[in-house]
């Protein structure tokens, strides 16, 4: 039988060193997160021969992190601040199946202080920093303020509390444009806003204050001054209640979209050691000055219009947890940051120097997203028709599994894919040979842009700041050619032919057979390339004939059929993998490369030409946040309409031509499904 939990430690007292409570490994551990996290925390325990609990939402029962874990509590139906963001209902779980430690992950509570101090009060271990620690840099005005006291260099620019919009506008023309608005609670890009010009600067602060309070509860912000030519450097941490705190090298996560991360790396090109222990150094000073425990990261912000340079490289925030990049530090340190995440929750001393942390190699980390780059890199819903990850090139850590949805209520990550080698180029070359080997159907997905992203010039170079992904998105994002059989496979799917050839009764067989001729059939289908109108004679006996003159011939068993476009050689299709429809959507899977079609409704284009001029609709579920038009007014192309609020980002819907607003269909706060009208416009009359 388990013993009893030794009694909890008291509260820590502000930027004091907490005292030793444990010493040897807990037995059960809650994880209070969901997806590829939880599951990577729990694959830790394990091997630690600790047990888990994972806690999940209604649309999460049977996710992977469900069935990764030893037990499972249900939390609630399944919007965030009814089931993940429920602390109480996450406390009370642990105590009812007798953990006794809960790791938050990231995101959701992780870096929530109440949450940690509620954890402690129930006599648990919160997994992670005490609260002060993460009250002190959880609001980045004061968290500023204590670097420069404790000798971390910081950006220019306001970190007060004053908010009103003039007074913040004067402070952006005090500082120069261009300025970065950012949130001062939070992280992960959300209510941040580059501003170029002082005309610009409402629109952006009411935007920033707005994101900024949908996801942390607070809108006040901080402006700071543009780098010109930024690179994001970040240092790991760790830190044990014994006093001793570590980095465990850099990592350049300057890769960005959106502020978002997209491929990481460790360590950073042009990092040379001396630059490393002095940069290293003062993320150790920042996290003594808090009294830190456990692992965290040092976020600095980089000027590399002149280099790497260690003078110019200044303190932005620090994340209070684990970071989603962490595996590229784990590969090139040979560390496990969840282990020893556990070992000095439970007590235990950092066992290693800092001369022994040296970086082993060279490491990189992409994310693999439901995304659409040809739609502005839209997040996409729906379910996982095809999930083929590579098995032995690189380390993949996943939340998902083949057969299941993407849905609107959290992040779209599908996979985080990591490589390893003993140079930047070979490790830089393993991912590219680990993202060929990636086949995903049913949705689009960022696959074909972090392939792209692994061929650019700059990036192979290691000459990167956050600004390339911008500056050469129209080369990365663009799609690949779509093969000429792609379109007619796709008709074939939706008109439900691939069925003759596995019919057994010539009466059931929908082959087009006719007395005085072959069948013809159509149809309208909006693909990679656009609309395509594509026709189809049935000729019989697995053969198509397109357009009347190019022949497409299936061949071979129903389970592995080849097919071919006139005298081109054949490509193997398998039907029930690679070519799937979920309603009016439908993916064809060609050497690895998925292309997806979407059958118009012609009924929904009647609708919207009944509306007059041109609909804006609802690119993926989500929430009317906020209104800007108003029925009668007249608008301009590139004007704000609404924001929708969907996958926790906030996405600006844009006026596509000149013209008035006839309607606006839904009010704040309304949810709205995919594809739903949302403003119907009219030509401005002459």
């Amino acid at each position: 039988p388990a013993e009893p939990a030794p009694a909890p430690a008291p509260a820590p007292k502000p930027a004091a060193r907490p005292p030793t409570v444990r010493h040897r490994m807990f037995q059960k551990i809650l994880i209070a997160n969901r997806g590829e996290i939880a599951a990577r925390v729990a694959r830790t325990a394990r091997a630690l021969g600790v047990r888990t609990v994972a806690v999940h939402s209604d649309a999460d029962a049977r996710a992977l992190h469900v069935e990764a874990c030893d037990e499972a509590v249900r939390l609630g139906p399944a919007p965030v601040g009814e089931s993940y963001l429920k602390g109480d209902a996450i406390i009370a779980a642990a105590l009812a199946t007798g953990a006794q430690a809960i790791h938050p992950g990231y995101g959701f509570l992780s870096e929530n202080p109440d949450f940690a101090e509620a954890v402690e009060a129930g006599g648990l271990v919160f997994i992670g920093p005490p609260a002060a620690a993460i009250r002190a840099m959880g609001l980045k005005d004061a968290a500023k303020a204590r670097m420069e006291a404790a000798g971390v260099p910081v950006v220019p620019g306001y970190h007060g509390e004053r908010q009103e919009l003039d007074f913040l506008a004067g402070e952006a023309d005090a500082i120069g444009y261009p300025v970065l608005i950012k949130a001062r609670a939070g992280g992960g890009g959300k209510g941040m806003r580059r501003v170029e010009a002082p005309e610009d600067f409402p629109e952006a602060l009411q935007g920033a204050q707005a994101e900024a309070k949908a996801a942390f509860g607070d809108d006040r912000v901080l402006i700071e001054k543009y780098v010109a030519r930024p690179r994001h450097i970040e240092i790991q941490l760790m830190a044990d209640a014994h006093g001793k705190v570590l980095h465990l090298n850099e990592r350049d996560c300057s890769l960005q979209r959106r502020h978002q991360k997209v491929i990481e790396e460790a360590p950073a090109p042009g990092m040379t050691p001396q630059m490393r222990n002095e940069i290293g150094a003062a993320a150790v000073r920042a996290a003594e000055a808090i009294g830190y425990r456990g692992a965290g990261t040092v976020e600095f912000i980089a000027d590399a219009s002149d280099g790497l340079r260690a003078d110019r490289v200044y303190f932005m925030e620090m994340n209070t947890r684990l970071q989603v990049e962490h595996p590229v530090t784990e590969a090139t340190t040979g560390l496990d940051l969840v282990e020893w995440q556990l070992r000095v929750a439970a007590g235990e001393a950092l066992p290693f120097a800092q001369e022994d942390l040296a970086p082993k190699g060279w490491s990189f980390e992409a994310r693999l997203y439901a995304e659409n780059p040809a739609k502005g890199f839209l997040p996409q819903t729906g379910s996982l028709a095809r999930l083929r990850l590579p098995q032995t090139t690189a380390r993949v850590d996943t939340g998902v599994r083949e057969g299941d949805a993407v849905t609107p209520h959290y992040d779209p990550m599908i996979a985080k894919v990591i490589s390893h080698g003993t140079t930047r180029a070979e490790a830089l070359g393993r991912l590219a040979a680990a993202l060929a080997e990636t086949e995903v159907a049913g949705l689009a997905t960022n696959l074909d842009f972090l392939q792209a992203l692994c061929a650019h010039r700059g990036f192979v170079a290691g000459d990167v700041d956050t600004g390339l992904i911008d500056r050469d998105v129209g080369e990365l994002a663009a799609p690949s050619p779509t093969p000429p059989e792609a379109a007619p496979l796709a008709l074939i799917t939706a008109l439900g032919l691939l069925s003759s050839a596995r019919e057994r009764s010539p009466y059931d067989a929908a082959d087009g057979f006719r007395l005085w001729g072959h069948e013809r059939r159509g149809a309208i289908l909006e693909g990679p390339d656009g609309a395509v109108e594509t026709r189809i004679d049935i000729m019989g006996d697995g053969r198509f004939s397109m357009q009347g003159d190019t022949l497409l011939t299936l061949s071979g068993p129903p389970d592995a059929l080849r097919v071919a476009v006139g005298n081109a050689a054949a490509r193997p299709v398998a039907f029930a993998r690679d070519v799937g429809r979920d309603g009016d959507r439908i993916h064809v899977l060609l050497e690895g490369r998925t292309y997806d079609f979407t059958l118009p409704d012609p009924f929904a284009s009647a609708s919207e030409a009944a509306v007059g001029g041109d609909a804006v609709t609802a690119p993926m579920p989500g929430l009317v946040k906020r209104l800007s038009a108003t029925a009668g007014a007249s608008v301009r192309e590139g004007q704000t309409l609404l924001v929708l609020e969907a996958m926790k980002m906030e996405h600006r819907l844009l006026a596509p031509r000149d013209g008035v607003v006839e309607r606006v269909l839904h009010a704040e706060g309304a949810q709205v499904e995919d594809g739903a009208l949302l403003v119907a416009l009219v030509p401005l009359e002459d």
